[in-house]
């Protein structure tokens, strides 16, 4: 007891020397938080506004009563996510897999960076001088003790990954890489195909909101609970654009349009709800792991956005707007479509856009987001009910039931005619579907001083 108080008294005397706060509370000094706006994106500031259908759409109004919601300010992307963004998620899965499997083999192996070939991607801590005192005392006391023996271990990402084959280092290496492609055996045209079933993303969520409501007294006990491990496949399903039409031949688009070039600047489809969400997890990672890499506070996640959010994102700032640029009409005063949808039975061109167009096409509404009405419908993290109007909150509305794979669509795609493309009019698919005429865009909280709008009684301009 006696040496306690000794020590309480030392460490007393310690904070009341050198703090340097007089003894004032000051409070906890820290790096200073600067908001910064993510990439691509914009800021929606937030405010009220009236949600729903109005009261001459009869048959809308039973699932979109009108009611009064506050939503607080986010990011949001300006366009939906675009095929080159998602290989970007696409192509680090792929390396990722690439240089664990490097790794594992150089490991059972016994090779080491200093002996060249595959030794060279071999776990980092197989070379015991590029370890901290930290990642030391992790592979002494936690690593390999996880569900994957593997797990913690930090691959190596400094060299560069080897895709021609004539330049292998060695059959290690090339070992490795045969398990990527598929057989000989299901290859056509002399051209072997990636194994794109190999490409899972493995990540953790949290469910807090069931986490918050559990009374239990075992605080570790109810944490580990709600943590939530997903390993799914992340490439997009490009049958869609086959199976999702029959007696139609768009095998073009099957075959070019998520890699070609040509479609680089456009939205990624054949993508389903937990693939978005997947993709937004990831978005969080790789943008943390580039500031944790330069000292830099952590970004708030990246996520898909609630119905009541994107619906007051595609209203632009304007009250009771049919469509993101008020409305009623699909039309401009030149006479041209101010969206790509389906204008007349059957032509499809009518709006100069056979299936989609560039993410950046049409003019943005007034946040300037791109194409919240037309070229691809796109999910909403909120499950869809018929009756969620009648109950969920009216400050940031958020309805997501996980045991309902009702998944809500918002926004019309090419495909759709015009009534889809309003604001307010509300669709959905399940989870687990893809289809070629939806697709995404994320959003991100925003922490700063709050800019409001009051959209239920002016167009906030």
């Amino acid at each position: 007891m006696k040496k306690f108080i000794a020590l309480a008294a030392i460490v007393s005397f310690l904070f009341s020397c050198n703090s340097g706060d007089r003894g004032e509370l000051v409070g906890v000094k820290g790096k200073k938080w600067h908001p910064e706006k993510p990439y691509g994106m914009t800021l929606v500031p937030g405010g009220s506004f009236i949600m729903g259908k109005s009261d001459d759409d009869f048959v809308g109004v039973m699932d979109a009563p009108t009611k009064t919601v506050t939503v607080r300010s986010f990011y949001m992307d300006e366009t939906e996510i675009t095929n080159s963004q998602y290989r970007q998620f696409v192509y680090w899965v792929r390396d990722s897999i690439v240089r664990l499997r490097l790794a594992i083999l150089a490991d059972e192996v016994g090779a080491t960076p200093g002996d060249g070939g595959i030794g060279e991607f071999a776990f980092m801590d197989q070379d015991p001088g590029n370890m901290t005192p930290y990642e030391q005392y992790m592979y002494d006391n936690y690593w390999g003790m996880g569900e994957d023996f593997y797990e913690g271990r930090r691959i190596n990402k400094d060299v560069e990954l080897i895709w021609d084959t004539s330049r292998y280092p060695d059959e290690y290496y090339a070992e490795v890489m045969d398990t990527m492609y598929l057989p000989f055996s299901e290859s056509y045209n002399g051209l072997r195909t990636l194994d794109v079933s190999k490409l899972k993303f493995q990540y953790t969520t949290m469910d807090i909101q069931a986490a918050a409501r559990d009374r239990s007294l075992d605080t570790r006990e109810k944490r580990s609970k709600y943590i939530i491990r997903e390993n799914l496949q992340i490439y997009p399903d490009t049958t869609v654009w086959i199976r999702d039409f029959n007696y139609s031949y768009n095998e073009p688009m099957h075959n070019d349009y998520f890699w070609h070039r040509a479609y680089d600047d456009y939205p990624v489809v054949g993508v389903n709800w937990k693939q978005a969400k997947a993709f937004a997890s990831w978005r969080t990672l790789y943008k943390n792991a580039y500031q944790k890499q330069r000292g830099r506070h952590f970004v708030p996640s990246f996520r898909l956005p609630f119905e009541g959010e994107w619906e007051y994102a595609a209203r632009g700032g304007i009250a009771s707007g049919t469509y993101p640029w008020g409305g009623p009409y699909t039309l401009n005063d030149r006479g041209c479509f101010m969206a790509n949808f389906k204008p007349l039975r059957g032509d499809y061109a009518a709006d100069q856009a056979l299936y989609t167009v560039e993410a950046r096409s049409y003019e943005p509404n007034d946040y300037n987001l791109y194409n919240m009405a037309g070229n691809v419908s796109e999910w909403v993290d909120s499950s869809y009910d018929p009756a969620s109007y009648e109950f969920m909150a009216t400050m940031n509305p958020s309805v997501n039931d996980p045991n309902n794979m009702r998944k809500v669509v918002r926004g019309g795609s090419w495909k759709d005619v015009a009534y889809f493309l309003q604001v307010s009019t509300r669709d959905y698919e399940y989870a687990d579907t893809a289809r070629s005429y939806i697709g995404f865009r994320t959003v991100q909280d925003y922490m700063g001083t709050d800019v409001v709008l009051n959209q239920q009684f002016g167009d906030g301009r």
